[in-house]
């Protein structure tokens, strides 16, 4: 906040803003304080705001034009695609907007892994982003199936299947799903339904995360707490929205690169044919973007305990503040666990793919042991060396280490205290 209250000047704005705060809000929300060594990872968070804007209003277009019918939904694609005025644009965006979207949604959520953003005091700023995140996936499975193609029809008879392993209620929860007792015209009906809802309640929920993001505020890439206003900070406009405008024309250069000179590359070829129950894919695979939990679920032999660990391995990020033992938030002052957290990396990357993959012979035991690593990592390692990992000296304040003359002086003086805590 700025030093003093924002008061409007005009008669009519001040009667507006004594019933409507909203001039108030817009102007806490320019005098944000901000810790002045965010870097370019922070930038994400803005970016995804904007794809979601942009899927909600690609999503709406589409829907106008969409026809949720068994019989003419394909064809309403190709409609979209061939007769509707710049049509192809907007279905190119809304489909590589998805891929974008989880792209970066994955650097926030690895970001805040390395930086420790969902420790304390910011855990339901995470459990918020988390629930975010498995509404999108959600979202996006049910979007892959709207275009009633070959890949469209199969996964989702394959992903609905799963639930049937659930005891006792389970075929009634698939037999809901499908609206029947097979994937057919109320399978698509329903989906095209809750696909259009879900964004508007992530919607909601970002506004949340937002509003819960500035109660403790900000973490920065040291992880050390800040208080606001100080010198360690600076307003969020302009030295922040700036920089969050450079890194959103950067990522709209991608974003553009796919949509204008490769829009289908991230998709399925077998999808631009009709669905037909009669004729099986040789491969059934979902979006990228979901085939680490994928090889999740295919690595486990049986198909109840498959479904259990894919969505344990959702749940165990839920959970992680509790995990995470160690008091130190930021993974710069941790040796040990950043060779860890790139080993993690390298594991979810391994993970999607072999999820691309058929799921036998080496590649299934390749799922096996990253699976058996993911889950260790969050259940074992990442506890254990909370307690036993020495950390190296974190300095005082953002500003201190250079301001004051010498960084191992401030850093010394702060590493006698941490000590004392671990």
């Amino acid at each position: 906040m700025s030093d003093h209250e924002y008061t409007p000047k005009s008669k009519v704005g001040k009667w507006f803003n004594d019933r409507l705060p909203l001039l108030t809000l817009a102007n806490h929300l320019t005098d944000y304080p901000t810790p002045k060594n965010l870097n370019y990872w922070w930038t994400f968070g803005g970016i995804l705001t904007f794809c979601l804007i942009t899927q909600i209003i690609t999503g709406i277009v589409l829907g106008m034009h969409y026809v949720a019918h068994a019989d003419l939904a394909f064809q309403s694609v190709e409609h979209i695609m061939r007769d509707v005025n710049y049509g192809w644009l907007i279905r190119y965006v809304h489909a590589n907007g998805a891929s974008m979207f989880f792209l970066a949604v994955y650097i926030h959520i690895f970001r805040s892994l390395y930086y420790g953003s969902y420790k304390s005091p910011r855990e339901v700023i995470w459990i918020i982003g988390m629930l975010i995140y498995f509404l999108m996936m959600a979202t996006a499975f049910m979007g892959y199936v709207l275009p009633w193609g070959q890949m469209s029809f199969w996964g989702a008879t394959v992903i609905t299947n799963l639930f049937s392993a659930i005891p006792l209620v389970g075929e009634s929860i698939t037999n809901w799903l499908w609206g029947g007792y097979s994937v057919d015209n109320p399978t698509l009906t329903r989906f095209f339904s809750l696909h259009y809802l879900f964004p508007f309640l992530i919607l909601g929920l970002v506004v949340l995360h937002i509003w819960a993001l500035h109660v403790p505020g900000n973490n920065n890439p040291i992880g050390i707490d800040i208080k606001k206003p100080s010198k360690d900070t600076v307003p969020f406009h302009p030295y922040i929205v700036i920089k969050d405008a450079f890194a959103l024309l950067i990522f709209l250069l991608i974003f553009a690169f796919f949509v204008f000179f490769s829009p289908n590359i991230l998709g399925h070829a077998d999808n631009y044919i009709e669905a037909n129950p009669l004729v099986t894919p040789a491969h059934i695979v979902p979006e990228w973007y979901l085939l680490p939990f994928y090889a999740i679920l295919r690595s486990v032999p049986d198909k109840l305990l498959g479904v259990i660990a894919m969505f344990a391995a959702i749940f165990v990020l839920v959970i992680l503040p509790w995990l995470d033992t160690s008091k130190v938030r930021s993974t710069v002052f941790r040796p040990i666990y950043k060779q860890f957290y790139w080993f993690l990396v390298a594991d979810v990357l391994i993970l999607g793919y072999v999820g691309a993959m058929p799921a036998e012979g080496l590649y299934l035991l390749i799922a096996r042991v990253a699976t058996a690593y993911y889950f260790a990592h969050f259940l074992i390692i990442l506890p254990f060396l909370g307690f036993k990992e020495k950390t190296t000296p974190i300095p005082l304040s953002i500003t201190e280490p250079v301001l004051g003359g010498s960084a191992d002086l401030a850093m010394a003086r702060n590493n006698s205290g941490l000590k004392e805590k671990l």
